[in-house]
């Protein structure tokens, strides 16, 4: 099970902001895409931060109580992201996950620009798969 890899179980069309992008619009990317977050990147398509479904709904529960302005993905997105590569093993980040981590990591290449994202749910799956194929194998 060990040469599971990240880049046979990552989303390849992740959904993406951009910092100047409103938390509003942010909230109806995660909506239509069906997300729970997503990877921030800079015009050359490098991670820079990270937004959560929980990120936006503090702001706008601020921004409806105070009655603010707009605010913008750069006011609330985390830049400490943990990124891996495509190469990673799944079992290695599955470790990763049981803790207090993320639960979706951008997929990065060695400049850091976004290839794809990967989530428990992805890591679960891959990880049922190579159950599933092991059982037939001993069967």
């Amino acid at each position: 099970m060990q040469s599971l890899k990240v880049v046979d179980y990552m989303n390849q069309h992740p959904v993406e902001f951009d910092v100047e992008m409103s938390v509003a619009q942010a909230v109806e990317l995660l909506l239509a895409k069906q997300q729970t977050g997503g990877p921030v990147v800079d015009h050359n398509r490098c991670v820079v931060g990270f937004i959560s479904e929980r990120d936006c709904m503090e702001k706008m529960l601020a921004s409806s109580y105070y009655r603010e302005q707009v605010a913008r993905v750069k006011d609330v997105m985390r830049t400490d992201v943990l990124t891996v590569r495509p190469f990673d093993s799944i079992i290695d980040l599955a470790q990763m996950m049981t803790g207090q981590k993320p639960k979706i990591y951008p997929v990065v290449d060695d400049l850091k620009k976004l290839i794809g994202t990967i989530s428990r749910r992805d890591v679960l799956h891959a990880i049922d798969v190579q159950l599933h194929e092991g059982y037939k194998a001993v069967g």
